[in-house]
């Protein structure tokens, strides 16, 4: 099934929603704050067990006593392969085991002409947008197979089919996050295993605070765009849908 919109249309109430997830683990990278954060109190309230995941240790941990006892804080740079690792045993160690969703979040935004971007800039943005997504993924995904069920959610963005200028490095690595979301779609199709990729337009969080882009021109004011919660609730959405049913894609815009 595949899904084009501004946001979900005949979904069930948050209130169907509440206890959708009970017995059920997820994982968020990037969860100390704006769309992480987000999620991951949407997949809490839902009754999901939620393992975050971000690198700032006291965000995290202000997080973490935010959501309540149903989230466990894993101080983790996702562009570490050590760390990483770290965190995938620590998870196997509290009897939890690969999640049951995986939200790959977690992310850099730098801006630069390509000309003028540094290599080492561009290096980090592809290891953060792309191949840390593919590490998360290729931790838990043989788990994931052989118990047949788990749901991979890739956070992309409108920059993952959109060119804009100054925005190389982190259209190559999104358009890049969304070929391998493709072709992971088409590896589990049978498998019992889902993945979904979601690209929000414009989203105000954190991550817009250099930019300053109510006082940039060329940029969406913030009023205009997205919330962090819109796109948490399509995260939701997309998690709570029947086990027979996959959203390949969904595509959020403000209205």
């Amino acid at each position: 099934m595949s899904a084009n919109a501004a946001q979900p249309t005949s979904h069930p109430s948050r209130a169907s929603q509440s206890h959708a997830l009970v017995g059920r683990t997820a994982l968020v990278t990037g969860a100390s704050r704006g769309i992480g954060l987000a999620t991951a109190t949407a997949l809490a309230a839902a009754g999901a067990r939620v393992h975050l995941i971000a690198r700032t240790p006291g965000d995290l941990q202000s997080a973490a006593r935010a959501i309540g006892t149903d989230a466990v804080a894993h101080v983790c740079d996702v562009t570490s392969p050590a760390e990483v690792a770290a965190v995938v045993t620590a998870i196997a160690a509290q009897g939890d085991g690969a999640p049951d969703v995986l939200v790959n979040n977690a992310g850099l935004f730098p801006l630069g002409a390509l000309d003028r971007m540094d290599v080492a800039e561009f290096e980090r943005a592809v290891q953060a947008n792309l191949i840390a997504p593919f590490r998360l993924l290729r931790a838990f995904l043989p788990a994931m197979r052989e118990r047949g069920s788990g749901h991979i959610i890739t956070l992309g963005s409108i920059a993952d089919r959109t060119a804009f200028p100054g925005n190389g490095a982190y259209s190559a690595s999104k358009y890049g996050q969304r070929g391998m979301h493709e072709v992971l779609r088409a590896e589990l199709r049978g498998t019992g295993v889902r993945t979904t990729l979601i690209s929000p337009a414009a989203t105000d969080t954190p991550i817009w605070d250099p930019v300053d882009p109510d006082n940039s021109p060329g940029f969406a004011k913030r009023a205009e765009m997205l919330r962090a919660t819109d796109v948490a609730e399509a995260v939701l959405w997309a998690a709570t849908r029947p086990a027979t049913v996959n959203i390949d894609e969904l595509r959020l815009s403000a209205s």
